[in-house]
């Protein structure tokens, strides 16, 4: 296992923090029962997929300090987008009567297939936020 430096747990940490108070903030706006659809999770895991298609073929392949990307990768957009919240959504919402058993798997194919969307629509997006910039090489790092 590499060594990180102590600067990049910081910034995971505080990345985690403010993604987790962001999920939070969305959630009390938006929500719902046991037996509803969480759509605020819905929406979250989206953006989130989408954000980091993005990110990741666009402005990361520029020269971002290694300690961003922690912080917005797995720190932010790792607490902001959560698969443990939109399975707790499902078995919840499957689990508050037998009519909404269909709904609960409905509500699961639907996220996975609007987040796999989004995420391949971010990173077709991605080099079109680089252009006319200059980009590493992946291969070289230069």
């Amino acid at each position: 296992m590499q060594d990180r430096p102590i600067a990049h747990l910081v910034a995971v940490f505080v990345g985690g923090v403010l993604g987790s108070a962001t999920r939070l903030g969305l959630d009390t706006l938006m929500p719902h029962a046991n037996d509803q659809i969480a759509v605020s999770t819905l929406l979250i895991n989206i953006v989130g997929s989408f954000v980091l298609g993005v990110l990741t073929t666009g402005i990361w392949t520029r020269d971002v300090p290694s300690v961003v990307k922690a912080a917005i990768g797995p720190g932010f957009l790792g607490s902001f987008t959560t698969f443990s919240a939109m399975i707790l959504s499902v078995v919840l919402l499957s689990a508050s009567g037998p009519d909404h058993l269909l709904l609960g798997v409905a509500y699961l194919v639907v996220t996975l297939a609007l987040g796999f969307a989004a995420a391949l629509l971010g990173l077709r997006l991605g080099p079109r936020s680089t252009r006319g910039r200059a980009r590493l090489d992946p291969e070289t790092g230069e």
